[in-house]
């Protein structure tokens, strides 16, 4: 089993700019989310998708992986998370060469979830 983590992360917030780069405790609501993957012991790979530059750069030194840009009409307000787990895992799969199985989704704005938690 390839257990794939995605961590959908887009640039554009109407409510709270930036918001996935908000810090909460001294760390980014995104670090916080890929932290809590790495350190959970249970993910393979940690994968961020986003359509924003300054996310992609911070994902990558927080240790996820970025290897494609999420397009546009998957990156608005009315896009369904559903949408952008498939497009993820389609992208991975081509990319990878491998089928993962399971596939966790963690959103940034969860920010009190924590290792321990994804293992539970």
């Amino acid at each position: 089993m390839l257990t794939l983590a995605i961590i959908p992360a887009r640039g554009g917030s109407k409510g709270v700019p930036r918001k996935n780069l908000r810090c909460v405790g001294g760390l980014s609501l995104l670090q916080r989310a890929i932290d809590g993957a790495r350190k959970s012991g249970m993910i393979d790979h940690v994968l961020v998708s986003t359509d924003d530059e300054e996310i992609q750069k911070e994902a990558a030194r927080a240790g996820a992986e970025v290897p494609f840009v999420r397009p546009a009409p998957l990156a608005d307000d009315q896009t369904a998370s559903a949408d952008v787990v498939a497009h993820a895992v389609e992208q991975f799969e081509r990319l990878a060469g491998a089928r993962p199985a399971p596939i966790v989704l963690l959103e940034p704005t969860s920010p009190f979830r924590n290792a321990e938690s994804i293992r539970r």
